[in-house]
């Protein structure tokens, strides 16, 4: 399961507001290879299910993961900043066992 916080709940639903995504859209987080550490996290709209598609909803939001990219974010956080060091989705990853600077890959 994923989880978000507050304030990436308030960065969401002003994307999907002004993207003028209607109820069929959702979250769909995954993983990629690639980044400095191996492996790149990746955040899109989407309103089409994949096959093996593992469906979580949090705070009102409907994210989505395939199989692949479950296995390495169970128990991920998704957060938001807008703070002086960067703005942005950060993820909390508690099977990362490196991340790279940036937070923007990792490695377990």
């Amino acid at each position: 399961m994923i989880t978000i916080t507050e304030r990436a709940e308030k960065q969401i639903n002003t994307i999907i507001k002004e993207e003028g995504y209607d109820q069929s859209h959702f979250l769909r987080v995954s993983v990629e290879s690639g980044g400095c550490s191996g492996l790149s996290y990746k955040l899109d709209f989407d309103n089409q299910e994949k096959p093996g598609d593992q469906f979580f909803e949090d705070k009102g939001i409907r994210i989505a993961l395939d199989i692949k990219s479950f296995l390495y974010l169970a128990g991920t956080e998704l957060d938001y900043t807008d703070g002086l060091n960067g703005k942005g989705f950060n993820f909390h990853n508690p099977n990362a066992s490196r991340t790279c600077a940036c937070g923007e890959s990792f490695s377990v």
